[in-house]
């Protein structure tokens, strides 16, 4: 593969899009003697690289490459323009141009949290921020960009994506990156999202058709028995998303939001908080909406060794949770609407509670349904 056969124009709208939910300004990918697989697949780049390469695609415009005058050959045929440096100098003042006043993804995780994810050095990330930009995780982008992007290649190749196909390219690419899991993913079309619990492998497979919703949800980590990510994306197949998903959608990150930004409130003003009184602020949010008969589990679960594990829940619902949460918690944020046979959202991030108040991971949490585009 080529720069060019792997940033088609339709492969950019999607980034560009996701980059957009995410309220990023850009994605900078990052490469320097192949150490950065995430950059090298997305580019479709390879053979020797002794210089550092930098690729910026961003949330409106053209991609533009920093490359060394020696190696300006490795992004050949970038649909966008290519900036050349070859004294450290001018590397650091055509980043300055490139990158400040811009918040921008990385291959970068807080305290190395994702280590399958941690590809550029710390040396690196502090010259993007020197040069004025804010560095984020790309996790979210990865994560959703992987996966969803693998539904349009399928179309677009005349393949008919489905249920049980999708999760198995899922785990597949857990074992290319290093990931274990329990369990495989929840993926589940139209109004199998209905069901929170969903199992695409108790019946026949199912193809993700288009005009319907996709719902991802995957959890690993970097051993079995650790501590594992956990988190649910929500896509449409098809067309522009109809204005009931999204409404639906919005209440759900809504709710999400709220729940996160009054723990944060309360952390910050001394006072207490269980996590009876946290669902209650996300079932208020989406029964002020109308949708509160259709949220039907907890809003969030612990998360230690054990995934649903034995710490605080964020449940007044299924049980009454009244126990405080402490400094050194984790649990997942995931309200969701089921709405019986016909479809269902949820968002689901993770928390953990610092002495100085909650971490979420993603860094930037889904903000809008990803449309996936398709023909057919």
């Amino acid at each position: 593969m080529s720069v060019a056969e792997n940033l088609t124009p339709e492969v950019l709208a999607s980034i560009r899009k996701m980059l957009g939910e995410l309220k990023l300004d850009g994605w900078l990918l990052f490469d320097f003697h192949g150490m950065n697989p995430v950059a090298t697949r997305v580019l479709g780049i390879g053979g020797l690289a002794t210089r550092r390469l930098f690729v910026l695609l961003p949330a409106a415009g053209r991609p533009i490459a920093v490359a060394h005058a020696i190696e300006q050959h490795r992004v050949a045929g970038l649909p966008g323009e290519v900036r050349t440096y070859a004294a450290w100098r001018q590397l650091e003042e055509q980043l300055s141009r490139l990158v400040s006043g811009k918040r921008l993804a990385m291959e970068y995780s807080v305290k190395d949290a994702v280590p399958y994810l941690d590809r550029v050095p710390a040396g690196v990330v502090e010259l993007i921020r020197a040069a004025g930009a804010e560095v984020v995780s790309s996790s979210g982008l990865v994560t959703a960009l992987a996966a969803f992007e693998r539904v349009r290649t399928w179309y677009a190749a005349g393949q008919q994506p489905t249920e049980q196909g999708l999760q198995r390219w899922v785990m597949e690419a857990f074992e290319q990156a290093g990931l274990k899991t329990n369990e495989p993913p929840i993926v589940a079309s139209g109004a199998h999202a209905a069901n929170p619990h969903y199992d695409p492998t108790a019946g026949p497979d199912t193809i993700l058709a288009a005009g319907q919703v996709l719902l991802l949800d995957l959890w690993a980590g970097t051993e079995i028995d650790t501590v594992y990510a956990d988190q649910t994306w929500m896509a449409f197949v098809g067309g522009e998303v109809p204005s009931e998903v999204a409404h639906v959608f919005d209440v759900v990150r809504d709710a999400r939001d709220r729940t996160v930004a009054v723990l944060a409130d309360r952390w910050r003003e001394g006072f207490s908080v269980t996590g009876a009184e946290l669902d209650d602020v996300a079932r208020k949010v989406i029964t002020t909406a109308g949708f509160g008969d259709s949220f039907v589990h907890r809003t969030g679960h612990s998360i230690d060794k054990e995934l649903h594990g034995s710490g605080p829940h964020l449940d007044n619902y299924e049980t009454h949770d009244d126990r405080k949460l402490m400094p050194g918690v984790g649990f997942s944020v995931e309200p969701g609407v089921y709405l019986t046979g016909r479809f269902g959202v949820r968002s689901e991030i993770n928390v953990y509670l610092r002495d100085d108040g909650p971490e979420v991971t993603p860094d930037g949490p889904q903000q809008q349904i990803v449309r996936i585009p398709v023909a057919g």
